[in-house]
Formats: C-alpha cells, sequence, structure tokens
C-alpha cells in the first residue's frame, strides 16, 4: 500500500521511520518533508496546510493512507476532504478536533463528562478574567483557547503575574487570534505526563507513556516551547493510575465525543498532571507528540500500520479482542528497555533566531541510536537548520540512564553555531 506523512517535524521523520518498517507499505512519502525525510521517504513538494493540494495528490496517486502529524490541518477539516471508502486519514474530523484547536470546548467537555481536571474559567474580556482571577487567589494557569503552536501557556506563580498573562493575551493581542479567548484555570502541581493513544472511535490502545520537558531552561524553567525533550516509558505514571486513565479519562472523554455526534477517530494525546488526587487533564491533542513521538515510537514494536488502520476503520476492538489485550496494555505492544530524546535547537529558539547554520557530526543510525530531523534542509551540499528545532536525538537502551548517555554523547558530536539543548532531560525520573 501507499502511504503519505503529512508534515515537516521530527515527529513526522519519526512517523516516517516506523512507517517504512511496515510489510504493508509498498511507498512512503513525506509532504512536504525535510532532509532527514529523504532517507525513508519520497518528498512531496505540497505545503501540510494545503488541504486541496493533498487531497488531490492522494486521489491522483492512488495512496491508501495518509497519517496527518500536525494539529492546523486537522483543525481546518482535512479529513473532510477525503473520500474515506478509497482513501484512508488518520485523524479526527474538523469538529473532533476541537479538543484541541478550542481549549474551551475541551475544558466544558471534560467538566460535563466528569473527566479530572483543574478549577477553571473561559473568558473574552481581560476585566471579567482578573475580578475571577482575584476571587480565586491562588498560582494559575492563563491559556490560549486556539491553536498555538504549543506556546499558548502561561504559567504563573502569583496573580500579579496571572493579571499581566491576561493583558498579554486579551489586550496586547501577543498571540493573535489564539488568545483571543483564553482559559484561565487552577495550577496543578505534581508531574506531567503524555499518553498517547490510537483510537477507533469506540475504544483505544495505549502507547508507552512518556514525559515532554517544555520549558527551554533545565528544571522547567524560562519560556514554553514546543518540546525539548522526552523519554518513554516514564515511572511517574504507575499501572494503578494508567488504568485509571483509562476508565476515567479516555473512556468518558470517547463516549462523550460519540454523544456529541462527533466520534473520535486517531491519535488522542492526553497531557495528565500526576497529582496526589490521581492523573488530572492538563490538555487534549489530536495528534502524536512532538517530541514525544521520537522517543515513544522507537519503543512499540507492533506495526504502526496496523494500529492506525484499525483505528481509521473502527475494527480496534476486534483486534484488542483477538490478542486478549486491554487498552492499557501498553506494556505488551512495547519492547524492553528506554527511549531517550533530546532536541536540538536554534540560538534565540523559542524567540527569533537565525537560519542557515551548517550542521556537522550527524551519526549514523543505529540499533540504539536515531538523529530525527525538523528545522534542516540541504544548501549547496550541506545540510543547514532552517528552523528553530532542528533535530531530535535519540538514544536507546535497557535502563534510562544508559539512553540518556547515548543520546547526548551523540549531542555532543553534533555540531553547528548556536546549538542548544537541556542537559537535564529526565531529571524528575532521575531524581
Amino acid at each position: 500500500m501507499k502511504v503519505l506523512v503529512i508534515g515537516s517535524g521530527g515527529r513526522e521523520h519519526a512517523l516516517a521511520w516506523k512507517i517504512r518498517k511496515s510489510p504493508h507499505v509498498s511507498w512512503l512519502g513525506c509532504a512536504p518533508g525535510n532532509e532527514g525525510t529523504r532517507s525513508v521517504a519520497q518528498s512531496v513538494e505540497i505545503a501540510a496546510d494545503d488541504i486541496e493540494g493533498i487531497a488531490k495528490y492522494v486521489h491522483d496517486n492512488q495512496i491508501s493512507l495518509t497519517v496527518v502529524g500536525p494539529e492546523a490541518p486537522l483543525a481546518a477539516g482535512i479529513a473532510s476532504a477525503f473520500d474515506q471508502k478509497r482513501h484512508i486519514l488518520f485523524g479526527p474530523t474538523k469538529e473532533a478536533a476541537k479538543l484541541e484547536s478550542s481549549k474551551s470546548f475541551a475544558k466544558d467537555l471534560m467538566a460535563a463528562a466528569g473527566v479530572p481536571t483543574g478549577h477553571y474559567a473561559t473568558f473574552t474580556d481581560a476585566e471579567g478574567a482578573k475580578a475571577w482571577i482575584s476571587a480565586f487567589d491562588r498560582p494559575m494557569v492563563v491559556k490560549a483557547s486556539g491553536l498555538a503552536a504549543g506556546k499558548g501557556v502561561i504559567v504563573c506563580d502569583t496573580t500579579e503575574e496571572t493579571k499581566a498573562a491576561v493583558d498579554r493575551m486579551l489586550v496586547d493581542k501577543e498571540f493573535g487570534e489564539a488568545g483571543s479567548e483564553i482559559v484561565v484555570e487552577e495550577r496543578l502541581e505534581g508531574s506531567e505526563v503524555s499518553v498517547l493513544a490510537v483510537c477507533d472511535g469506540d475504544t483505544f490502545i495505549m502507547l508507552p507513556p512518556s514525559q515532554d520537558h517544555k520549558r527551554i531552561g533545565e528544571k522547567d524553567t524560562g519560556p514554553n516551547t514546543g518540546g525539548m525533550g522526552a523519554y518513554s516509558p516514564t515511572p511517574l505514571i504507575d499501572d494503578a493510575a494508567i488504568e485509571r486513565t483509562a476508565k476515567h479519562i479516555i473512556e468518558p472523554t470517547l463516549e462523550a465525543m460519540r454523544e456529541n455526534g462527533t466520534p473520535y477517530r486517531g491519535m488522542l494525546y492526553v497531557g495528565l498532571m500526576i497529582t496526589d488526587d490521581g492523573p488530572k487533564v492538563l490538555e487534549y491533542n489530536v495528534r502524536f507528540g512532538d517530541p514525544e513521538s521520537q522517543a515513544v515510537l522507537p519503543m512499540v514494536k507492533v506495526d504502526l500500520v496496523d494500529l492506525m488502520l484499525a483505528g481509521s476503520l473502527n475494527k480496534l476492538s476486534d483486534m484488542l479482542k483477538h490478542v486478549n489485550l486491554k487498552s492499557y496494555d501498553w506494556n505488551r505492544i512495547s519492547r524492553s528497555g528506554h527511549a531517550a530524546s533530546i532536541v536540538l535547537a536554534s540560538a534565540g529558539y523559542p524567540g527569533g533566531y537565525e537560519k542557515g547554520k551548517v550542521i556537522t557530526g550527524l551519526p549514523q543510525e543505529s540499533d540504539n541510536l536515531l538523529v530525527f530531523h525538523a528545522g534542516t534542509k540541504r544548501d549547496k551540499g550541506e545540510i543547514v537548520t532552517s528552523g528553530g528545532r532542528v533535530l531530535t536525538v535519540t538514544g536507546i537502551a535497557e535502563t534510562l540512564p544508559e539512553a540518556l548517555k547515548k543520546a547526548y554523547a551523540a549531542c555532543d558530536r553534533i555540531q553547528f553555531e548556536g546549538k542548544t539543548l537541556r542537559r537535564d532531560i529526565g531529571w524528575q525520573a532521575l531524581k
């Protein structure tokens, strides 16, 4: 079968790498891809947000399965452009994608479904938000309700900081249209964990849990980014909390989406805070995580194409029954050991940064070391930087410290001007 991956980041390189291993796949393309995806897939010069162009290419070239990496095409309704009987798209409809494209929608759904989450309120006017903040008077988080490339979250320590964050979004319009509506919620305390689940509308199967590191600075300081590293599996969520997440978070979420007439099919990313009261939802995303995918996918030992087809065709329940697998038996579909992924970014990220810096020292892929490209391109025969997050280096070993050691050793060999990375990925697990 022919498969097309949509996107150009490290996540899409990891997806292409994993999909290429499937015996079902006779041809693999990536639109538009990057310099790294060229090693496993044919580059297709179509932008990820060109829905009409992608749909035409899929039809003209008889692509059997299309896998969407970034959230924007899903939120824009790319699923409706496909004849799902002839050209399967793995990803939710536009209405179902509101779980990510509208944080207010997601929080209201959690409240209605009884999904554990933080206390919250939604606002479009700054004065109303500030009055609520004054009454609540505790550490808060301010979120742009719309899509903000993973950067529309401001974590605040004081009431004054929270009110200033409201002004940044609603008055100064720092986050554009995405911040025209905001969600203000209590700041949950605990450890953040990411859970990815393939869903078919009725049931799901969890992939290995992971932990992302969103802040630019070590010990989780500084502004949020798209993610500076991840590792999988994480010991910060135990078996009991995994089962609780399945039964009290993902199951009621899927049920609520069915009742809304928008059954959820595709990858559901649940961002959790593991609190003293158990797991609570921070946010939903409607696609594979980045950089979580670069750590999770190397740990998955089953055919990802089989899982995505079953999810898209509402056959996941049959598959799980056939192999006597529970939805939270992630360890049965995973290899042993750990994967640790380190993001190498451009100087200045997540703010402004320069491009065109020559990259040297890239290692060869091996069984225990992978390098996934994101912001890269080829210029005059050399690989150069072309984005904020440039590469994700993934080490694989039986223990997390060994996996981190392999990844950081490779990071030290890779060189480009302004190379920026965190040296403490996995610090909570190691502690």
